[in-house]
């Protein structure tokens, strides 16, 4: 008989929420199925951004070279919620649990509804908005790092006899929290700065290449001097 015992399990991604103050796991959401695809966006906060979009080079030539902070970067990907795949789990409500959870992430809770409608019967002239747990997003160990849900589309595919959603397919976009989004001394921010030094870590690893692969001969070559 064919033994299977020391194929390694993949490790899952998922989403952590924390709170902030102490940092505790609040709730852990493991994606069912790793995502096929993802698509990050990578764009540099440029200080010398101001000029035209045409390229008029009206923006401060000293400032060509500066960045204002850390990139921004927004990932996407679609998640997979199967509940035929896990017949051993009893569904009575299908995937409504699992689609909650993720709704959840990006509603306030009924408690902190009320709250701020006691806070307005009340006459608070100024309502601060209201603020959601932290949460993280988990790619393997490399990639642990601070984001706000900035889109989530649901496509609900296959039905149980009374009604609920048995299959879906969620389209999610988030955007990695930065020292430039959260205030200093913020938990997400020492996060963030521990991501960011895994990246630098991992560029540091990276073989170099040379000048000769790329055609060219000496550093004069490159900075210009013949």
């Amino acid at each position: 008989m064919t033994r299977y015992a020391d194929i390694p399990k993949p490790i899952r991604s998922g989403i952590v929420v924390v709170n902030p103050d102490t940092g505790t796991p609040q709730r852990i959401i493991v994606l069912q199925f790793n995502p096929d695809t993802l698509e990050r966006s990578v764009s540099p906060q440029s200080a010398g951004d101001s000029g035209d979009a045409g390229g008029g080079g009206s923006g401060d030539r000293n400032e060509a070279l500066r960045l204002k902070g850390p990139a921004q970067e927004t990932w996407k990907f679609t998640a997979e919620i199967d509940a035929t795949d896990q017949f051993e789990i009893a569904a009575p409500d299908g995937i409504h649990p699992q689609l909650a959870t993720l709704e959840m992430l990006v509603q306030p809770t009924t408690a902190q509804l009320r709250a701020a409608s006691r806070l307005s019967q009340q006459g608070t002239i100024e309502i601060s908005p209201i603020e959601m747990p932290l949460t993280l997003f988990t790619w393997g160990s490399k990639r642990v790092m601070p984001v706000r849900l900035t889109e989530l589309s649901v496509n609900e595919s296959a039905f149980d006899v009374n009604l609920n959603p048995i299959r879906a397919s969620l389209s999610i976009g988030m955007k990695i929290l930065t020292v430039s989004d959260l205030p200093a001394g913020h938990r997400g921010a020492d996060l963030y700065m521990a991501h960011l030094a895994q990246k630098e870590r991992l560029a540091a690893a990276a073989r170099g290449g040379s000048l000769g692969s790329l055609g060219l001969t000496g550093t004069n070559a490159v900075i210009g001097r013949g």
